[in-house]
């Protein structure tokens, strides 16, 4: 029986996981393995999702916790290496583009390991972007890299990737909303809040281009202060968008700001089950353009570029900046959006082909059949 090590470290990575995780359990052919390396720590943003999404305890904690890029990073490949060296994996599969994608990878390929990417492919065009590197230089050096969308394949061929390593299979955290959907249904966390559905929004900000600026993030409070009068906001704080706000000393105002609603970080069912009975979403998140447009809810994203970019061909998200908030929304609001379509392969049965896929590349015994 094959041993496959399933690396997550930071809260998109555990959605992303909990679908292939239990699609490899059910073989009769390998046994996945959960390395949890506690990039993320704060309980609202692990072990709430764990639950969720009813995945077991990780097989292999690294407790990194927070740092420096170079910090995780260095942390991560002292304490992998250990754990491959006394527990050695036929694959290695690492997901998204966090600092765990990386470190993980790097350690393994060091040690001749094989290694597959999901969600491989994905590029912003923009190198400042810490994710940027790590995507880049993970899809450069992986054995397998499976894909989300044509645009993901055109940029490995780009690259001088190989073809013959390159697998589309779609969108895995479609999966993952699939898995939960009768949970996410019945959850109202609107409740919460006194707010009734399609009448609320919902904000997400934690990249440092948008909450390290201090005129930035004024801009950004501004902004949704003046749609707060027409439409209440849940703003779902990222640790470090809260301590920006304190640090600028806009937290105290702002979290009077009649129609602003703040809250800690939610679980995944949680904060999906706000998103889905929301009227639209203001982020810089990467995961929350894809459910919105799996969702057909407007997505504002409030960045330049996007690795994603197939959610804005195709799906209901915007690239904007931080002035342009309130007039779209007003348009958002008065129902003149986009109308965007789901993407090919988002299905929710990406988990059956990557294991499929995985099957058909890896050493087993000649009489073992898929089942």
């Amino acid at each position: 029986m094959l041993t496959i090590h399933l690396v997550a470290g930071a809260r998109p990575n555990f959605m992303k996981v909990a679908p292939l995780y239990f699609a490899l359990e059910r073989t009769n052919w390998c046994q996945p393995l959960i390395v949890h390396t506690g990039q993320h720590y704060d309980p609202n943003m692990s072990d709430s999702f764990f639950k969720d999404l009813g995945l077991p305890k990780p097989n292999f904690h690294l407790n990194i916790g927070s740092g420096t890029h170079a910090e995780q990073t260095a942390g991560i490949l002292l304490a992998y290496e250990k754990i491959l060296v006394s527990d050695p994996p036929d694959w290695v599969i690492v997901v998204g583009d966090v600092n765990s994608t990386l470190a993980a990878t790097l350690t393994a390929k060091k040690l001749n390991f094989r290694v597959a990417h999901l969600e491989a492919g994905l590029r912003s065009k923009d190198r400042t972007m810490p994710e940027e590197i790590n995507r880049i230089i993970t899809d450069s050096i992986s054995d397998l890299l499976w894909t989300p969308s044509k645009d993901a394949d055109k940029n490995l061929n780009k690259e001088g990737i190989p073809a013959a390593k390159i697998s589309r299979v779609g969108n895995v955290m479609i999966d993952s909303f699939e898995l939960l959907r009768k949970q996410i249904e019945k959850t109202l966390t609107y409740q919460e809040f006194g707010l009734t559905p399609k009448n609320f929004g919902v904000v997400t900000l934690h990249r440092p281009s948008n909450v390290d600026n201090k005129k930035v993030l004024a801009e950004i409070i501004k902004q949704l202060s003046i749609v707060a009068q027409t439409i209440p906001l849940v703003f779902a704080l990222h640790p470090r968008t809260k301590l920006r706000l304190q640090k600028f000393g806009f937290f105290k105002d702002f979290a009077t700001t009649k129609g602003i609603h703040l809250t800690t970080p939610m679980s995944y069912i949680k904060f999906m089950g706000l998103v889905r009975s929301s009227q639209f979403i203001v982020t810089d998140s990467g995961g929350i353009q894809e459910e919105t447009t799996y969702l057909g809810i407007p997505c504002l994203t409030l960045r330049d570029t996007t690795e994603r970019p197939i959610t804005v061909e195709m799906g209901s998200n915007i690239l904007t900046k931080p002035s342009h908030i309130s007039k779209l929304i007003r348009k958002a609001i008065s129902g003149n959006w986009k109308q965007g379509k789901c993407p090919p392969l988002w299905d929710g049965k990406t988990a059956e082909r990557i294991v499929k896929d995985l099957f058909r590349r890896s050493d087993k015994p000649s009489n073992l059949v898929l089942e």
